[in-house]
């Protein structure tokens, strides 16, 4: 752990979000705090205030960040069963992001940055519903709640006894093919 002198030169922004995507991931939101951020990071109390004024900034900017992370994944989809199998594979590998993502509350609602990540990456899952159904609304509603019900459950660990080793991505796809056919669209 650093020194409150070891933080010299670099990036202090990043350096604060990773402590708290640290934090996040082991002890969880509410154990998060400016103080104990730049305790970890070596550098004054007041340091990441400067760069996220609160915990509602810092957390702010945490969520943008995985909405940037999760349109990268969605981006490559090939279909929407893969678009699926993207999402529950962003849940696993960036779970602290996925926990503040979708947690309103600890966000500050009106950040630019924030809404216009957030916008991003719900037009790429409505676009890859698109003709499917006959209500595009239910049928968006549809296809996020399978995957992020799926992503929550298997980041709350209560899928761990079903998995018993399977690869979670593996498993979302063979559910959306037993669901939804082949293309795990429930529209095809």
């Amino acid at each position: 752990m650093p020194t409150e002198r070891s933080y010299h030169h670099g990036d202090l922004r990043r350096a604060v979000l990773t402590a708290a995507l640290d934090v996040i991931a082991t002890e969880g939101p509410a154990a998060l705090s400016l103080r104990d951020l730049a305790r970890r990071a070596g550098v004054s109390h007041a340091a990441p205030a400067h760069h996220f004024k609160d915990r509602a900034g810092l957390l702010t900017a945490v969520a943008t960040e995985g909405y940037g992370f999760l349109s990268a994944a969605l981006g490559e989809a090939e279909d929407l069963r893969d678009l699926g199998v993207r999402y529950v594979g962003f849940a696993a590998a960036h779970p602290a992001h996925f926990q503040i993502m979708f947690r309103p509350e600890l966000l500050r609602p009106d950040d630019s940055e924030l809404l216009a990540a957030r916008q991003q990456t719900r037009s790429m899952l409505r676009t890859a519903v698109q003709g499917h159904g006959e209500d595009p609304a239910v049928s968006f509603m549809a296809a996020w709640s399978m995957a992020h019900g799926f992503a929550t459950l298997l980041l709350s660990r209560n899928l761990d006894d079903l998995l018993d080793g399977r690869d979670p991505e593996d498993t979302f796809g063979a559910l959306a093919g037993v669901m939804f056919g082949p293309t795990g669209s429930p529209w095809s």
